[in-house]
């Protein structure tokens, strides 16, 4: 009796083996499938992007969101200037509402300039956050300000992206210290 047990155990682990052996399998060949599907032809990964049109809760990361038309915003600051294309989102129409304004930059992280809004901006209709790249005007709605990112940083929930700088970033960037900004319209 003792041997037919070792023996109903041996094929019940051989048996065990292969059905897992079978999983990983599947499982590898499906991750091959998909693999292949997100590589072009240099082999290089494609990462692919959320759809925001389907998605109430979308990321948003600036590739195909709408300039408003011929908006844009000008910062002066130690004699020079930065201008930013607007994009078209409820939270940049809130922004440009409270237009002209004057600011106090300063740098936060080596990575931005930012400034306090005294009145926070509405965030109807804002993505869950964002993944800011250089150049970016932003807002993070859970502190209230503004932010100017000169070095590319990760995604950050509650960021809302408002427009992208087309020229003056170098200005921004090399500003040390805390200095003043004042924002207006481009007409």
């Amino acid at each position: 009796m003792g041997r037919e047990f070792i023996l109903s155990l041996i094929y019940s682990l051989i048996i065990l083996m292969f059905l897992t052996a079978c999983g990983s399998n599947n499982n590898t060949e499906k991750n091959n499938v998909n693999d292949t599907a997100n590589k072009n032809s240099n082999d290089e990964q494609i990462i692919s992007k959320p759809d925001k049109q389907n998605s109430q809760d979308s990321v948003t990361d600036n590739e195909g969101d709408a300039f408003m038309e011929d908006v844009k915003v000008k910062l002066t600051f130690n004699n020079e200037v930065a201008i930013v294309n607007m994009y078209d989102n409820p939270t940049s129409r809130d922004f440009l509402s409270q237009l002209p304004l004057k600011i106090t930059l300063e740098d936060y992280g080596g990575t931005e300039k930012i400034s306090y809004l005294s009145k926070k901006l509405s965030t109807e209709e804002a993505p869950s956050g964002s993944d800011p790249s250089v150049g970016d005007f932003a807002y993070y709605a859970p502190w209230g300000n503004l932010a100017i990112y000169y070095k590319d940083f990760g995604f950050s929930n509650g960021l809302i992206t408002l427009g992208k700088i087309e020229s003056g970033l170098e200005n921004l960037e090399t500003m040390k210290d805390n200095f003043t900004v004042h924002v207006e319209k481009v007409d």
